[in-house]
């Protein structure tokens, strides 16, 4: 169930995304009197389709002009994107016939190239005004909420040991910045290519140098600087093995079988070695330190939750939300840039983190939350918009490179030479959709 359930969040962010992607390029040509010959959901390939407005006996029926028109509606079969087929365009499709005949006066070929710019752009920018769009309601509706770094230790896994930090550090901020949020700072770290870390350890405050070479084991190794919270008891459920024990809540665990707790953390590494059996715990309660037994469940959790931080949180009127969507979106798309020049970096190693439609089904949660939800479709529009910028022969990117181009030299390339450029990008493409799955399918049986 939870499969399909995210199965069917990714086919839904999908079909939004390249619906507004190609009406971006759709609406631009349109505008400019240029023909669209098909405008397709998802790929018909082999000629093979799930609905066609030229196929229809429904659509021919009751909307005849939709049937007589230029251009074909329809929804392909195989979900991995989808087009907008532009007369007298090379493009994906390696449809070529149109080269053969004279130009005619609807054909893309044929526009001038401040036209032509703006419809390969069109998907680009619609999908950052969607962006735009969702992050305004976002913080319209919900607001924001982020982990304050302020005064907050850091669980160090054995990753971030080896480069110096340590349990219980508090992580200042990078190169002489400072970082706002919690979740951040290993996003920071690794997008800033941080050469130093200020890191206040028992009251000192030092200077750590961070290893380079290191960046792409930082890359495969998520939750190098998790929370590490105190040993607080907030709530113990009905269904809990302790469920009744003396514990209330407010006390704190400082030991188990006299073994010193620190952090939560702590506990969960020591109760692997008492599953199934009791342990007796110390713990705080005001100024007095009393002990009691607490049973050990088969998975080594006693089914105790701890206090958690509180968030800093700020709301937003609908006009306030306007100039911060903005700002949102923005810092947003520098971000993802950030990532791709680490992609692109060898050295780093963060090919490897590169991922496909399973990675995307697997950021989606394992039951339907609106705010989660529209806050993965405004990032993944960010990062298909930013990914189509890419100048490779196939991706708006590589359109737009060779129309700047002819503006800037006024020379235009020849539609032969565009058709190899097609070629040759498509097959790069591909190799990156090799790689993608691949990278995918090595971490599910890893």
């Amino acid at each position: 169930m939870v499969v399909l359930l995210k199965t069917l969040q990714v086919i839904l962010a999908l079909s939004i995304l390249i619906f507004v992607h190609e009406l971006g390029h759709y609406l631009f040509a349109r505008l400019f009197g240029i023909r669209v010959d098909k405008f397709y959901l998802f790929f018909d390939v082999g000629g093979k389709r799930l609905f066609s407005t030229k196929n229809s006996r429904f659509v021919a029926k009751f909307f005849p002009k939709l049937a007589a028109s230029d251009t074909d509606y329809g929804i392909g079969w195989l979900p991995l994107g989808g087009y907008c087929k532009i007369a007298g365009m090379v493009d994906e499709s390696m449809d070529t016939e149109f080269l053969n005949k004279e130009p005619q006066p609807w054909e893309f070929r044929v526009k001038p190239a401040w036209q032509r710019l703006l419809v390969m752009a069109g998907g680009v920018l619609f999908n950052f005004i969607l962006a735009i769009i969702l992050y305004i309601v976002i913080l319209a509706s919900w607001g924001s909420a982020y982990l304050s770094n302020e005064n907050r230790p850091i669980w160090a896994n054995e990753l971030a040991q080896e480069m110096g930090f340590k349990t219980g550090d508090q992580i200042v901020g990078f190169d002489g910045q400072k970082t706002l949020e919690f979740d951040r700072l290993q996003i920071e770290m690794v997008r800033d290519r941080a050469q130093t870390a200020t890191v206040i350890r028992g009251g000192d405050t030092l200077i750590l140098y961070i290893d380079q070479a290191k960046i792409g084991k930082v890359l495969q190794s998520p939750g190098m600087f998790s929370l590490a919270l105190p040993f607080v008891v907030d709530t113990i459920p009905l269904a809990s093995v302790n469920y009744g024990c003396s514990l209330q809540k407010g006390d704190q665990i400082i030991a188990l079988d006299q073994h010193p707790i620190r952090y939560v953390q702590d506990a969960r590494v020591l109760l692997q070695d008492y599953k199934d059996s009791a342990v007796t715990a110390t713990y705080l309660r005001a100024t007095d330190s009393l002990t009691t037994t607490l049973q050990v469940d088969s998975s080594g959790l006693m089914g105790i939750f701890s206090t958690m931080p509180a968030l800093t949180t700020r709301e937003y009127s609908f006009l306030e939300a306007i100039p911060a969507g903005l700002e949102l979106t923005f810092s947003t798309i520098q971000g993802y840039i950030d990532d791709l020049k680490l992609v692109f970096t060898p050295s780093t190693q963060a090919y490897k983190s590169v991922g496909s439609f399973i990675s995307i089904g697997q950021i989606f949660p394992a039951s339907w939350d609106w705010y989660r939800f529209v806050n993965i479709l405004a990032l993944l529009s960010i990062m298909l918009g930013v990914m189509n910028l890419i100048p490779i022969p196939g991706l708006d990117g590589g359109h737009i490179l060779f129309t700047l181009y002819e503006i800037i030299t006024r020379r235009k390339p020849g539609e032969k030479f565009l058709y190899v450029a097609q070629i040759i990008g498509m097959v790069l493409l591909m190799g990156l959709m090799i790689l993608a799955f691949g990278n995918d399918i090595f971490r599910l049986f890893r």
